[in-house]
């Protein structure tokens, strides 16, 4: 590795990982380029992106801290070399998971991607880098709900539109995404709201109803703000559960919302990913799992063949079952939500509505489970990931064409 490679981004930094490779001596390399040449921004962001594989994610935050501080646009080329076009990513300071991770849907095209940092501490350019299509990959959450508001504000000055505009992406809160889409036809979507651990502990006390909260009562789930993958996520079925629930949550603020038993008939929880492209709906995974908190991690799809094959018969049929079965209810969703790219995390009720758990734009979609595991499921990621060159397609400005 000399001064003049070339950054490896998150994706390939992420298969090198699954395969074994030790990232040890790259990281020591980056970090020797780094000494020589302290303006060597390039080598800093890519020792980020290992730390924040590795750890500590403290070294990983400075190194990517004092690379955007030098230099926040950073260029990736496309693996085969050939440019079909230039997309610009709106991106904030953080790993893959802070953001969406555009790096593993264009994986293989020839999408050249360029990553301009952005932040409410950071100099915002007078203009943009050289690109055809630009892009939002800042994520809702509440340490980026100023950030989103500037960008919109920002891009609105430079007569800008982006996909996954910075002022629609709010609307994939929890609380906001279940007002929006509750009455969706053929969507169950419970009400979720947002409340401080002092209303809570009230309906612990008796001082409150939690029926003020929740109207339907208990059981309810209670997830800590800014909680994703089932995690810091409890249910209660009474005060005794909800005191629980407190003990074990020690955020601030919680979102709570009515528990609904979505079991299928056999008695397993199934937890679907769709990805709506353009409005486009395309299965992601499905995930089958004996608890309640379904996630793909903790549901045991390595260790189960026929869950496997049960999935890669989800994946075959999808066009023409699962998506065909809630083809008006994806249409009214992506009406309401106007985001081109976005992710649903999801159910099926048993009377056959589509149950709505989870909205969100920045949900790792990738193509790097092991082959001889799931097969199946490359067919289903490049035809995903071709939609999503379409979708560039068909948002590249008429300028630069």
């Amino acid at each position: 590795m000399d001064d003049a490679h070339e950054l490896v981004d998150c994706a390939a930094l992420y298969r090198m990982a699954l395969a074994g490779v030790d990232l040890q001596p790259r990281a020591q390399r980056l970090l020797e380029r780094a000494q020589r040449n302290v303006g060597a921004a390039d080598a800093l962001m890519e020792l980020s992106w290992i730390f924040f594989h590795l750890g500590p994610p403290e070294l990983a935050e400075a190194a990517q801290s004092a690379a955007v501080r030098l230099q926040q646009y950073y260029r990736l080329p496309p693996p085969a070399g050939r440019v079909g076009l230039r997309l610009l990513a709106l991106v904030p300071e953080g790993d893959y998971g802070a953001r969406t991770p555009l790096e593993f849907l264009l994986e293989g095209s020839d999408v050249e991607l360029g990553l301009q940092f952005v932040g409410p501490s950071l100099p915002w350019p007078d203009t943009l880098p050289a690109h055809d299509v630009l892009f939002n990959a800042v994520h809702e959450c509440d340490e980026h709900r100023a950030l989103l508001a500037q960008l919109d504000e920002r891009l609105a000055l430079l007569g800008c539109s982006a996909l996954d505009a910075p002022g629609r992406v709010p609307l994939v809160a929890r609380d906001r995404a279940s007002v929006l889409l509750e009455s969706v036809p053929g969507v169950e979507m419970p009400r979720t709201v947002r409340v401080g651990r002092a209303a809570l502990e009230a309906a612990v006390r008796g001082d409150a109803a939690i029926t003020s909260m929740v109207p339907a009562g208990y059981p309810v789930i209670v997830r800590a703000v800014g909680a994703h993958r089932g995690k810091d996520m409890m249910r209660a079925d009474d005060a005794a559960g909800l005191a629980a629930a407190l003990d074990a949550l020690q955020s601030a603020e919680l979102f709570v919302s009515r528990f609904v038993d979505y079991r299928s008939a056999d008695g397993a929880w199934r937890k679907y990913r769709i990805a709506l492209v353009g409005g486009r709906a395309f299965a992601v995974h499905l995930a089958i799992s004996s608890h309640w908190i379904v996630s793909y991690v903790n549901a045991g799809m390595a260790d189960d063949a026929a869950k496997r094959r049960e999935e890669a018969a989800f994946m075959a049929g999808f066009d023409d079952e699962f998506a065909r079965r809630h083809a008006a209810a994806f249409r009214e969703i992506h009406e309401r939500l106007q985001i081109e790219y976005v992710l649903l995390d999801c159910g099926e009720m048993p009377d056959g509505r589509l149950l709505l758990f989870e909205v969100d734009t920045a949900a790792l979609v990738h193509a790097t489970d092991p082959i001889e595991l799931y097969p199946y499921k490359q067919p289903a990621m490049r035809k995903l990931f071709g939609a999503v060159r379409d979708l560039l397609e068909s948002r590249r400005r008429p300028s630069s064409s």
